[in-house]
């Protein structure tokens, strides 16, 4: 088989956030490395906007203090929409840090290039033979069939990760029964909204630098079969009927909708084939959990990697990603459920919200909470 200039040791499929950070980590041991990445340019979206203490720590130490200083810090975060101040942590950078997805993207993909990485986009992963000693994936680009030979490939591809699918990960999950709407709009003028519950549904709004960010659930609806985001026009009316604002004279900047689907692969790691972010843990966007986890996997699986390829791993090092970063997510996992109840479940669950009210109230509590959102109970 000839094989491809682009070859490396490690082939990484996804250039999201994660996938990028991998290979920043590996590029810095200086392993070779190619990226596959099926969309054509970086996304341009919002998404994922917040940064937690421990996150913010890793990029300090790994020189993008550039794109931390675009943060904007805040100091307050919630538990299931039960809203808090942040306890003093011992970190120069305790709190959270908004920035849009696509700028923290946009700094690792360039830093990822000048260390060395390949990129390529378009390039979509089709099939994956593992052999003793090495993968070859199959790729498929705009000039046809790219056969690529690794000793290891990750995905960092997404909570519907081809990876995962392709390499037959089994997975243990629970369907979605809930949705949530959200959109980026501009040319509007809302009060914000802090997690609200209202007789119709739940609502936020938030504005900064002129775009206003809103998420709605509707009570009782239900979870809707998509192929793409939805209109803007379903925004609009499920924000009325929960809020009874009219946000029709807005211009849509992003739609999304995202339910209360989550999952977790059993296992990370299958021979030569590795997960990453998303791909190996799914769950509902509360609390900005699932980017900071992700990059911290790809943090703790880069130097593993890196040490196994350079010939100086104890035995079992590789093994040793699951066994760390998998109990980590399960966590995480637990307390994503136990807020999505918290926001989105029915009457029944006002009592149990009254008397987390007065828990989050004592100092202990915040201090566990605060260490569990800002990932400092798991400084690497």
């Amino acid at each position: 088989m000839n094989l491809p200039r682009a070859a490396g040791r490690i082939v990484i499929v996804g250039a999201g956030p994660v996938g990028l950070l991998l290979a920043c980590e590996l590029r810095r041991a200086r392993v070779p490395v190619v990226v596959v990445e099926r969309l054509a340019a970086p996304m341009t979206e919002s998404r994922a906007s917040q940064l937690t203490t421990l996150t913010a720590e890793l990029l300090h130490e790994r020189g993008f203090d550039a794109l931390l200083a675009e943060a904007a810090h805040e100091p307050r975060t919630h538990f299931g929409g039960l809203g808090f101040e942040l306890s003093a942590v011992d970190s120069a950078y305790g709190g959270h840090w908004k920035l849009p997805q696509y700028r923290t993207e946009a700094a690792l993909g360039e830093r990822a290039v000048e260390l060395g990485a390949t990129v390529l986009r378009a390039h979509e992963l089709t099939e994956i033979t593992e052999r003793s000693d090495d993968v070859v994936c199959g790729i498929q680009g705009p000039d046809g069939r790219l056969p690529i030979r690794a000793e290891y490939v990750v995905g960092c591809d997404g909570a519907h990760s081809t990876v995962r699918r392709l390499a037959g990960f089994p997975v243990t999950a629970t369907a979605a029964t809930k949705e949530l709407l959200r959109a980026d709009l501009t040319g509007l003028r809302i009060r914000d909204r802090r997690f609200e519950r209202l007789d119709g549904g739940f609502a936020v709004a938030a504005t900064r630098d002129g775009v206003t960010r809103v998420m709605v659930h509707v009570f009782g609806a239900e979870v809707a079969e998509r192929s793409g985001p939805p209109g803007f026009g379903e925004v609009v009316r499920a924000w009325e009927r929960v809020t009874g604002e009219d946000i029709s004279g807005a211009t849509p900047v992003w739609l999304d909708a995202f339910d209360n689907a989550e999952g977790q692969a059993d296992s990370y790691r299958r021979g030569r084939i590795l997960l990453a972010g998303d791909a190996a843990h799914w769950h509902p966007p509360v609390g900005g959990q699932a980017l900071n986890i992700g990059l911290q996997d790809a943090v703790d699986l880069g130097r593993k990697l890196a040490e196994t390829l350079h010939g100086r791993a104890a035995p079992g090092l590789l093994d040793t990603y699951h066994d760390e970063r998998h109990p980590v997510a399960a966590r995480v996992l637990d307390h994503v459920a136990a807020q999505e109840q918290l926001m989105l479940g029915g009457p029944e669950i006002e009592p149990l919200r009254a008397v987390l009210s007065e828990l989050i109230g004592l100092d202990q509590v915040r201090t566990h909470l605060t260490a569990m959102a800002s990932n400092l109970d798991q400084r690497m």
